[in-house]
């Protein structure tokens, strides 16, 4: 190989090691959308209370205080093992009338405690929202959150 390098070779490794990382990145995208697709998403799962639950929490703004899976603010806890951590993962009425009594004792008033604010949801907005959080929770989150707490 020549010490000197010249245009032509510089453009060849330029256009050479851009395709290539193109080519790697267009691969890895490929497989993660098809990996979220096939296998960590439960779509059957996915009903209208569950969509409804969605929209809810997008409304409303939990995202601004809690996290889930990760996303979020860090002001109030991880919500996608929270039905785990309650026990109700199994028995979607003890999870909407766990999450109603836990949504409606809010605000405490207690002086210094984080609050969460009352939004005067309907049964049914409650069942919705337990039933994504219920969702949430089946989800394959490959070991996220890393302890128990969230």
């Amino acid at each position: 190989m020549r010490e000197v390098m010249t245009k032509s070779m510089a453009r060849n490794i330029f256009f050479g090691g851009s395709l290539f990382f193109i080519i790697i990145f267009v691969g890895l995208s490929v497989h993660s959308h098809r990996y979220i697709v096939t296998t960590s998403t439960d779509h059957e799962g996915i009903t209208e209370s569950v969509a409804l639950g969605k929209h809810l929490w997008e409304q409303n703004g939990c995202i601004n205080c809690h996290t889930i899976l990760g996303e979020g603010a860090y002001f109030a806890p991880e919500l996608a093992n929270v039905m785990t951590r309650w026990g109700v993962e199994d028995d979607p009425e003890a999870a909407f009338e766990t999450l109603k009594g836990w949504m409606e004792a809010m605000p405490t008033g207690i002086e210094g405690r984080r609050q969460m604010p009352n939004f005067g949801l309907k049964d049914e907005e409650y069942r919705a929202l337990s039933d994504f959080l219920l969702w949430t929770d089946s989800i394959d989150a490959q070991g996220w959150p890393p302890n128990d707490a969230g």
